[in-house]
């Protein structure tokens, strides 16, 4: 079987950040995947699953309901290997604005109360397992590191 790209990436010297993992074209319309790279991974612990998902509940309510780019967002969600999170948009949306957004979902997470949205047995196939301090401590980790991004190449460094 062919190699897929997301397996060609060197996991080994990916530092957290935000990439272009790929984009895909739908006619005249491209929809563009970020890594939304929250760890470093084989270097330092992954993230539970309690956390991941309150960041994915929290983040894809955020994406969802925002003003401008609501209907931009086609997915929020997370990597299998829990360092981080999948967001694709459509192509209308520069790369200035994907980091404008994301770091203010993560500015929305560090500092969310309250209960947890969608996170009821009626709305969640998994509801119990959510852990909001957790999530907020990920979030702010990594709000620091998108306020020290110096450029929005979102280009892989291998």
């Amino acid at each position: 079987m062919e190699k897929i790209p997301s397996f060609t990436v060197n996991h080994l010297v990916l530092e957290p950040g935000i990439y272009i993992s790929r984009t895909d074209n739908l006619g005249e319309r491209s929809l563009i995947t970020y890594d939304v790279r929250m760890t470093t991974p084989n270097k330092e612990p992954v993230m539970n699953t309690a956390e991941v998902h309150t960041i994915e509940h929290l983040g894809a309510t955020f994406l969802r309901n925002h003003p401008h780019h609501k209907d931009d967002v086609i997915y929020f969600g997370p990597m299998g290997c829990r360092t981080g999170f999948y967001l694709i948009l459509k192509d209308g949306v520069i790369h200035e604005e994907v980091l404008a957004l994301v770091k203010d979902m993560y500015a929305f997470i560090s500092t969310y109360e309250g209960e947890i949205p969608g996170a009821s047995a009626r709305d969640c196939g998994n509801w119990q397992d959510q852990n909001l301090p957790m999530a907020r401590y990920y979030a702010q980790r990594y709000f620091a590191v998108l306020n020290a991004l110096e450029d929005c190449s979102f280009v892989y460094k291998d």
